[in-house]
């Protein structure tokens, strides 16, 4: 199963448009096909953006549930190394740590100027339109290898 860091712009994405790539995403992650990797720095961020004065048009109820839910399903990693490589928003920074850590395969943002790399280490950094599409792929060629095997 990938794992992956979900940069806030892809969680205010599911919320905002129920039908983005970023629900999908999220979907996908409470369906058991994607680890989200999470720190505490980073679940916070959630908290802290989710709360503020222009979303509180959404549900704050469901917004309450789904941080306590991703809390909970997530792997939570306490990252050990300080990085330094979000030249444009260092406060991203906290996401190449969580993804060092974790090992995750993926960084998903909506913003990838602010990761002005394509891969951090062994972490892709893809956006949520690439990302559904790769695993997409990913799914369509194990079932046609499940069909070659019979």
């Amino acid at each position: 199963m990938p794992k992956a860091v979900l940069d806030t712009n892809v969680i205010v994405s599911a919320f905002l448009k129920p039908e983005s790539n970023a629900a999908l995403i999220l979907s996908l992650f409470f369906e058991g096909f994607l680890t989200v990797c999470l720190s505490q720095e980073i679940l916070a961020e959630y908290k802290e953006v989710l709360k503020r004065e222009k979303f509180r048009k959404l549900d704050q109820g469901i917004i309450s549930n789904f941080l306590e839910e991703i809390g909970r399903q997530a792997l939570m990693v306490d990252p050990r190394v300080s990085i330094n490589a979000a030249i444009v928003d260092p406060d991203d920074n906290k996401f190449l740590e969580c993804a060092l850590e974790s090992k995750a395969d993926y960084l998903i943002t909506g913003n990838t100027r602010h990761f002005p790399f394509k891969k951090f280490r062994a972490t892709q950094i893809i956006n949520p339109r690439d990302f559904i599409d790769l695993l997409g792929e990913a799914i369509i060629q194990n079932q046609e290898s499940k069909d070659l095997e019979r």
